[in-house]
């Protein structure tokens, strides 16, 4: 998985290429954790991501809750696979998904 990150003030964009499962969640986590200090707003842009299991869910949930009190954070450009991971587990309830 490739991880780019666009800080514009308080607003941070984060693409993600490839899978989000199991062996790159942890990944994710660590850049979140390291980034979101002073962030207002995440945007996760899914244009390139293929696949997403239940360890890549655990890390948004969890920065969806860290940014719940400031300025959120929302899902951007997502596939017909991860929709539908989103719509099955209730996340797509949980989450902004645009």
């Amino acid at each position: 998985m490739t991880i780019k990150k666009t800080l514009n003030g308080k607003d941070l964009t984060i693409a993600l290429e490839g899978r989000l499962d199991t062996m790159t969640a942890p990944e994710l986590e660590k850049e979140l954790q390291s980034s979101l200090d002073g962030v207002n707003t995440l945007t996760m842009d899914f244009s390139g991501l293929d696949y997403i299991s239940s360890a890549g869910l655990r890390v948004l949930l969890s920065a969806h809750k860290r940014l719940s009190g400031a300025g959120g954070m929302k899902i951007t450009h997502v596939n017909e696979i991860v929709s539908e991971v989103f719509d099955v587990t209730g996340f797509s309830d949980i989450l902004d998904i645009e």
